[in-house]
């Protein structure tokens, strides 16, 4: 399908929706994340997210931005067809961040907290992939 094209052809509509739905999903829980790392007192995040007390707070704020911005990057550039090709780049920023993300969990023994982010990173990649190679968003004439 050319990225000229604003809908997508009817035996691509299920794939549409669900990457309409990945990216709400995303959305949701980076901004939702980000949000809370960027405004919550640390100690009360703590309670939430332990490693966040055993960190400085820069750090946990600037990873609070960086979940935010890319929650905001998966959808909103996409829903306003303003550069969507953003949105494939916030996508795979997603599962770059859930690489590391992973890669923290299990160096610090937590392992069993990992789960998510491997949801998190298929997403992300299945967004990067379909938005990106499959059914992209065309952007909006001027």
């Amino acid at each position: 399908m050319s990225t000229a094209t604003a809908q997508a052809a009817p035996r691509e509509r299920p794939l549409c929706v669900s990457l309409w739905i990945a990216q709400a999903l995303l959305f949701c829980v980076f901004a939702s994340s980000g949000l809370a790392k960027l405004f919550m007192p640390i100690p009360q995040l703590a309670a939430m997210m332990p490693w966040t007390g055993q960190h400085s707070e820069a750090f946990v704020r600037v990873i609070g931005l960086i979940d935010l911005a890319g929650g905001i990057g998966v959808l909103v550039p996409a829903l306003t067809r303003i550069m969507p090709r953003l949105t494939v780049l916030a996508a795979l920023g997603c599962s770059v961040l859930q690489v590391f993300a992973i890669v923290f969990h299990v160096s610090r023994g937590e392992a069993e907290l990992t789960p998510l982010n491997f949801i998190l990173l298929a997403l992300s990649v299945f967004v990067v992939w379909g938005r990106g190679r499959k059914i992209p968003v065309a952007p909006r004439r001027s």
